[in-house]
C-alpha cells in the first residue's frame, strides 16, 4: 500500500521545491488506467522497436503528453530506492485499442515495456482526450539522467518524449518540534555521503558551519534560532568526482526573516559612513529621518538618502556635508522599521532641540522654504498655529544671519538646522516665573487656611457640668468626654481636675473654667441625670439660697447659683447646650427652664449634638455621622454598665416624687 511521504528535494535546476513522495513497497511493476478504461501489463520487459510511421486505416488511439513523478521504491523500511512513475494520457484519432509502448533510459539501464488499452465506443470522442494510463514504475539511480518514449505499435504518429534529471539530494526531511527544527535524511543504511551547513552570503564567499560525513539514515537537530534565509543544506556521495547539490529550504520561511533581523545591526561609522551587518542578504531599504527630542517617530527625509535596495556587509557613505546628532538611519523591510540608529550618537551627544528647515529649488532660481514638524513641513513663512509658524520671521533671520547649519546642499534643495534654544528658553522663563507666582498663592492660601483651621480648632471648648449620681454615670461621663476630645475638642471636665478642684474649691474652679470656656468661644453643657433634674428643682423652690455643694468634688451643686441666674436673665442661648442619655432620662424630666437652649438625646442625636459644640467648623454631614458613630460605639459599654429605666418628671434620684 502506497504510504505518502512529504520530503524535501532537489529536481530540476537549483531550487528547492517541495514533493509529495508515496513508498512502493514489493518489486513489482503494475499499471492502471483512468475509470472508463481497461489496460493490461505484459509481463518482463520487450524489445523496443518503434519501427516507421505508418498511414491510420481509421480511428486509432494514441499518447498526446507524457508526465513523471518521483516515487520511493522500498524492498525494506529503510532500504528505498529512487523510481520514476510515467503517466501517458492518450486521444483517439481512430481505433478503440491500441498497444502502447513505454522506453525508459538511463545510465547502465535501458527497458521497454507494453501495455494494452482500450477504450469502449461510448467515449470515443475523436480529437479529445479519452483518459490516461499511469506505470508504476522505472527505477533510477540517484543524480541520474533519464529519457523517456511513449508510442504505438504499429506506430502512427511521432513519439512522443521526455528528459529528466533526477536529483543527486539524499531524501531529506523538514520538521519542526517545539523550538527545534529536524532534519531527517531518509537513505539506505549503507550508503554514505557528505553533509555541509552553510550561509550563502551574497555578495561574498560562502560561510561554512558544519560538516559531517554520515551514513544514513540521519537526523539533525537545530535550534529555530539557527534558522536564516540563507542557511543551505549540501549533499554529495562519498565516491570520487561526484556532483554536490545545494538547497537553501528556509528562504521563504518567516521565522527565518524573524531572526536574521534579530541578528541584523546597524553601524554608524564616522564621519558620515554607515554599514548593515547581516549573515545574509536581505531586501530591505534605508531612510534618512529626522528624530526630534520625545517620543514621536522619526521623520524620513528624501533625499538625500534615496529608498533603495540595501547590501550588507558594505560601507556606505552619506551625501551631507556635516552630521547631526538628530540625523538617524532607518532601515526597514518594505512594512515595518527593522532597525533604527542616529548618526554618531556617542561623538555628537544626545538630540538637540533644533528645527530642521527644508530648502526645495525649483526652475528659475525659485526657492521655498518649510520647517520640518510633527505635523508635516510647514511653509514659511506662515499664518498657522504652530511653534515654527509663529516663530517664522526668526527662523528667516537666523538663517540670513549664519545662525543656522547647512546639513546638505544639492540641485533639488538644501537641510538646514536651526538652534531653537534661545526661544525655548524664553518661552520657559515666562512659564517658570508664572509657576513660581502660582506657587506662592496657593501656599498663601494654604497658610491662611491652615492658621484658620488651627485658630477654629484652639477656639472650641467645651465645659461638662454633671451630677455624680453613682460610680457608673461618672465612668459615662469620662466615656463622653475621652471621646469629644478626639473630635478635636478642648474638653474640661472635674473628673480630670480633682486636685486643682480640691485647692481652689467647686465654685472658684467653676468661675475659672466657665470664663475660659466662654472667652474661646466654647460651650457649656449640661448633661442631666435624675440626681442633676434633683438638684434644679431643689434650687429651683428655694430661690433664697442655693443647694451647697454634696461633696468637696461636686462642681454642679456649686455651679447653680452662676448657671441659674444666666437661663433666668435670658443669657444662656449661644452660651450653653444641654443633653441627656436617652436611657436614663426621660425627655420631659428636663426642667422647663433649661429647655431655651438646645438639649439633645445622647446617644440618637450625637451628630447635631457634635456640631453644635465644634460650630462654623464642623465637618460635612458625611463626615460628621461618621464621627458621631465613633463616639457612640465608645459610649455603649459604659451605658450598658449603668442601664436603668429612664426617670420620669418630678422623679427624684432616690425614686420618690418631687413637687415641681
Amino acid at each position: 500500500m502506497p504510504v505518502p511521504w512529504f520530503l524535501l528535494s532537489l529536481a530540476l535546476g537549483r531550487s528547492p521545491v517541495v514533493l509529495s513522495l508515496e513508498r512502493l513497497v514489493g518489486p513489482q511493476d503494475v499499471a492502471r488506467c483512468s475509470p472508463g478504461l481497461s489496460c493490461h501489463l505484459w509481463d518482463g520487459d520487450v524489445i523496443c522497436l518503434p519501427g516507421s510511421i505508418m498511414s491510420a486505416p481509421g480511428p486509432v488511439l494514441v499518447p498526446t503528453r507524457l508526465q513523471t513523478e518521483l516515487l520511493l521504491r522500498c524492498y525494506q523500511e529503510t532500504d528505498c530506492d529512487l523510481c520514476v512513475r510515467v503517466a501517458v494520457h492518450l486521444a483517439v484519432h481512430a481505433s478503440l485499442q491500441a498497444q502502447v509502448m513505454l522506453s525508459f533510459q538511463a545510465y547502465s539501464t535501458a527497458r521497454c515495456v507494453l501495455l494494452e488499452v482500450q477504450v469502449p465506443a461510448t467515449l470515443v470522442q475523436p480529437g479529445q482526450s479519452v483518459g490516461s494510463v499511469v506505470f508504476d514504475c522505472f527505477e533510477a539511480a540517484l543524480g541520474s539522467e533519464v529519457r523517456i518514449w511513449s508510442y504505438t505499435q504499429p506506430r502512427y504518429q511521432k513519439e512522443l518524449n521526455l528528459t529528466q534529471q533526477l536529483p543527486v539530494l539524499p531524501w531529506l526531511n523538514v520538521s519542526a518540534n517545539g523550538d527545534d527544527v529536524r532534519l531527517v535524511l531518509d537513505v539506505s543504511e549503507e550508503q554514505q555521503f557528505g553533509l555541509s551547513l552553510y550561509w550563502n552570503q551574497v555578495p561574498g564567499p560562502s560561510k561554512s558551519l558544519w560538516h559531517r560525513n554520515l551514513t544514513g539514515p540521519q537526523t539533525i537537530t537545530l535550534n529555530h534560532t539557527d534558522l536564516l534565509p540563507c542557511l543551505c543544506i549540501q549533499v554529495w556521495p562519498l565516491k570520487p568526482d561526484s556532483t554536490r547539490t545545494s538547497t537553501c529550504p528556509f528562504s521563504e520561511d518567516p521565522r527565518a526573516y524573524q531572526n536574521l533581523w534579530l541578528v541584523a545591526q546597524l553601524q554608524l561609522l564616522p564621519p558620515r559612513g554607515w554599514r548593515l551587518d547581516a549573515p545574509c542578504s536581505v531586501p530591505a531599504m534605508a531612510t534618512l529621518c529626522w528624530q526630534a527630542p520625545g517620543r514621536g517617530p522619526c521623520q524620513p527625509l528624501v533625499p538625500p538618502l534615496l529608498q533603495e535596495n540595501v547590501t550588507v556587509n558594505k560601507v556606505l557613505e552619506f551625501p551631507l556635508l556635516k552630521g547631526h546628532p538628530n540625523l538617524c538611519v532607518q532601515v526597514s523591510n518594505w512594512e515595518n522599521v527593522q532597525l533604527q540608529e542616529c548618526l554618531w550618537a556617542d561623538s555628537l551627544g544626545p538630540l538637540k532641540n533644533d528645527m530642521l528647515l527644508v530648502e526645495t529649488r525649483g526652475p528659475h532660481d525659485n526657492k521655498s522654504l518649510c520647517a520640518l514638524e510633527p505635523s508635516g513641513c510647514t511653509p514659511l513663512p506662515s499664518k498657522g498655529s504652530t511653534r515654527a509658524a509663529r516663530l517664522g520671521e526668526q527662523l528667516l533671520r537666523d538663517m540670513q544671519l549664519g545662525q543656522c547649519v547647512q546639513l546638505w546642499d544639492e540641485d533639488p534643495g538644501a537641510l538646514w538646522a536651526c538652534p531653537m534654544d534661545k526661544y525655548i528658553h524664553k518661552r520657559w522663563a515666562l512659564v517658570w516665573l508664572a509657576c513660581l507666582l502660582f506657587a506662592a498663592v496657593l501656599f498663601l492660601l494654604f497658610l491662611i487656611k491652615k492658621d484658620h483651621v488651627k485658630a477654629a480648632a484652639r477656639s472650641r471648648a467645651a465645659l461638662l457640668l454633671y451630677s455624680a449620681d453613682d460610680a457608673s454615670f461618672e465612668r459615662l461621663v469620662g466615656a463622653l468626654a475621652s471621646a469629644l476630645c478626639q473630635l478635636p475638642l478642648r474638653v474640661a471636665v472635674d473628673l480630670w481636675s480633682r486636685r486643682e478642684l480640691s485647692a481652689l474649691g467647686p465654685l472658684a474652679w467653676f468661675h475659672a473654667q466657665r470664663r475660659q470656656t466662654l472667652q474661646e468661644g466654647g460651650t457649656v453643657v449640661l448633661l442631666f441625670s435624675p440626681g442633676a433634674v434633683a438638684l434644679c428643682c431643689e434650687w429651683m423652690q428655694d430661690r433664697t439660697s442655693a443647694p451647697g455643694a454634696r461633696g468637696p468634688h461636686d462642681a454642679f451643686a456649686a455651679s447653680l447659683s452662676c448657671v441659674l441666674p444666666d437661663f433666668l436673665q435670658g443669657r444662656a442661648p449661644g452660651r450653653y447646650v444641654g443633653a441627656y442619655f436617652d436611657t436614663l432620662l426621660h425627655p420631659d424630666a428636663v426642667p422647663a427652664l433649661f429647655r431655651t437652649v438646645p438639649v439633645f438625646s445622647l446617644p440618637s442625636q450625637l451628630p447635631d449634638f457634635i456640631g453644635t459644640l465644634q460650630g462654623p467648623g464642623a465637618p460635612r454631614s458625611g463626615r460628621l455621622a461618621e464621627r458621631a458613630e465613633q463616639v457612640s460605639r465608645a459610649l455603649q459599654p459604659s451605658l450598658d454598665s449603668c442601664f436603668r429605666p429612664p426617670a420620669g418628671p418630678g422623679d427624684s434620684r432616690d425614686g420618690t416624687r418631687v413637687g415641681t
